[in-house]
This record gives structure tokens, sequence and C-alpha cells, in this order.
């Protein structure tokens, strides 16, 4: 069997609050780390997102 073309990466937030997403990406395509800015619960606001491992 194949090996799947995408791997998980955690999105952590840049308030240092510790909450992040858990999200897909194709290591093929975009070779850059992902960053978005999205909805912080605890800070609770719009912050920025930056990608790292999942340990």
């Amino acid at each position: 069997m194949a090996k799947p073309s995408t791997i998980q990466v955690k999105l952590v937030s840049t308030a240092d609050t510790g909450f992040f997403y858990v999200t897909n990406k194709n290591p093929k395509t975009s070779t850059e780390k992902l960053q978005f800015r999205k909805y912080d619960p605890v800070a609770r606001k719009h912050v920025l997102f930056k990608e790292s491992k999942i340990k």
C-alpha cells in the first residue's frame, strides 16, 4: 500500500494560551509553514496560528 500524501500538523496559537488546531497538509504542494488567523477561544479573539509538528 502507498503512503498517504498528506500529513497532520498542529496550528499553535501565538497568543501563548496553549490552544491549538489540528489540520492536514500536503508537503509536496505547500512546502512553506502554514499560518492562519483563526479564533482562539481562550483569548476570545482572532490571533495568528503557526504550524508546528505533532509530538
